[in-house]
């Protein structure tokens, strides 16, 4: 049977299925709970009840959301290119879904353990920029194609801090494996030895340009009825929006991991005794999620052009004289190799 699976072709094809069927099925229905988490959370900041009419206390009112967009009728803009249209929403879903195949959620837990896991992140992620372009030019309107163009930029922009963030973690680590990143941040100090330490000032800055990556707010300027009709979505209904927002939202839980796994030790205990396990990761990703949120509560939007003065002139200096402070810092060996994980092991 062992051998079915691992010598016959449609064994290996099955095999690869279920692998991905067992990350995908656990992370849409997560998506649900998370929905109506954030929509609490943001409720009771303002002193409100939020969902609590479907199901007990509203918990089933994200499936009756997705139910409404699935039954409804799609509409086509008037000279809209059909293919292009719906072709958008879908590489915006799938190009978040993909993601997540170098994803570890415990030792050994991973669909694909490879060495240049986090250039193959950025390669997907620079690639989710086109469903935005494509929504925007396919629906015939000004509206959602200025408001792609402004999606566009706000997200390229941000992806350059993002990489130069994490090139300072590659650096202490001396490797592109998210498994390596988490192995090196293993010590007899539990939480002590993950890499929020070493790399403070840049954890906060990757979480502020997630937030502006995944157009979350206090940065979702392209999609904020008071800038643009809701930006590059405007023309969209039904299934097709539903697609945007499902593609969204797991964009941002693929920071709150990405979080998780370079700053917090992904699986690992933080305190030292304790077994490490999945159950850390998912904690570490829900309160990663928890500040996404309690962010959107309580921090006003900024303007346009105060989010692009940040992401040029204050993240992007900031972030590269990191890279060169870290890699000072590794090859010298300061602190006993506190920055230089790869020099002595982890």
């Amino acid at each position: 049977m062992v051998e079915f699976f691992t010598t016959n072709y449609f064994g290996i094809f099955l095999l690869i299925v279920g692998q991905v069927l067992l990350i995908v099925v656990p992370l849409l229905v997560a998506l649900a709970f998370l929905m109506y988490a954030d929509r609490k959370i943001w409720a009771a900041v303002q002193m409100r009840r939020g969902p609590n009419v479907v199901g007990a206390f509203g918990l089933l009112q994200s499936f009756a959301d997705f139910i409404k967009y699935i039954v409804k009728e799609v509409i086509y803009p008037a000279g809209a290119d059909r293919f292009v249209f719906l072709m958008a929403p879908m590489v915006t879903l799938v190009c978040a879904l993909v993601a997540w195949a170098v994803i570890p959620f415990d030792d050994g837990w991973v669909l694909a353990n490879i060495n240049v896991a986090i250039l193959y992140i950025f390669a997907i992620s620079s690639l989710e920029v086109y469903g935005v372009i494509m929504g925007g030019w396919a629906s015939n309107s000004k509206y959602p194609f200025l408001g792609s163009l402004r999606s566009a930029a706000q997200m390229i922009s941000y992806e350059v801090s993002i990489g130069l963030i994490i090139i300072g973690v590659i650096i202490s680590t001396g490797s592109m494996n998210l498994t390596d990143i988490v192995h090196a941040q293993q010590g007899d100090y539990g939480l002590l030895n993950w890499y929020f330490i070493p790399h403070l000032p840049m954890m906060f800055l990757f979480l502020i340009s997630a937030l502006a990556e995944t157009n979350r707010p206090p940065f979702d300027l392209p999609e904020a009825e008071s800038e643009l009709v809701a930006g590059y979505q405007v023309e969209y209904s039904s299934t097709p929006f539903l697609l945007f927002m499902i593609g969204e939202l797991v964009a941002v839980v693929l920071m709150c991991a990405l979080i998780s796994l370079l700053f917090f030790g992904g699986w690992l205990s933080p305190i030292p005794g304790l077994p490490d396990g999945i159950h850390w990761m998912v904690l570490k990703m829900l309160l990663a999620f928890f500040v996404f949120s309690m962010v959107k509560a309580v921090v006003p939007r900024y303007r346009y052009d105060q989010l692009m003065r940040i992401g040029w002139k204050v993240f992007l200096p900031m972030s590269l004289g990191w890279v060169v402070i870290v890699a000072f810092l590794a090859k010298f060996e300061v602190l006993g190799g506190f920055w230089a994980r790869w020099a002595i092991g982890g």
